[in-house]
């Protein structure tokens, strides 16, 4: 099959990596499926994609982030699309910066995604708000720009931003998008 339709989901979550691969072969994908960084590495050797769905988190506290440099620096024209369920504008941004096309919060279904790869150029249109950040989304947001920074590791970006480890994992859990 050619390279183009090729797809590489990169995500922990069997089930979900199951289904999703499936919705893609229905449309005419060839789909690949790994679960952490080593995995994509391995599969890199033998394969380039064109196409790319990466979970944001992954493991535990491993970033996908890694994978999305990973990728990008095999195959710069790769398009990349990154899902979450920690959606915050710090791991948009590092996303975009590693070579991410496009940034999901989930659930995102095959058409969501489908159509993220369609709109990898930015859109200068796109209209602005005028809703200022709350005190709790400012707050929300530094947590993930350190978590990013800190590789998501719990207990450094507590000690980073000066707070127990136990009240930032708290945090977190109140703030998981669903």
């Amino acid at each position: 099959m050619e390279t183009e339709r090729q797809l590489l989901i990169v995500e922990d979550d069997e089930a979900f990596a199951r289904t999703l691969g499936r919705s893609f072969e229905r449309r005419g994908y060839g789909v690949s499926h790994a679960s952490n960084l080593d995995e994509v590495t391995a599969l890199l050797a033998t394969q380039t994609p064109g196409y790319a769905v990466v979970d944001l988190k992954l493991n535990g506290l491993a970033s996908g982030l890694a994978c999305v440099q990973a990728l990008h620096t095999h195959n710069p024209a790769m398009l990349i699309v990154v899902l979450t369920g920690f959606a915050s504008i710090a791991t948009a941004v590092e996303a975009i910066k590693l070579g991410a096309c496009h940034y999901l919060a989930k659930p995102s279904n095959t058409d969501d995604i489908e159509a993220a790869f369609g709109r990898a150029a930015g859109n200068a249109e796109v209209e602005l708000t005028n809703r200022t950040s709350s005190i709790k989304t400012l707050e929300w947001e530094r947590i993930h720009e350190m978590l990013a920074e800190t590789g998501f590791n719990i207990s450094e970006t507590a000690r980073r931003l000066g707070m127990h480890r136990r009240t930032l994992a708290r945090k977190l859990g109140k703030q998981q998008v669903k």
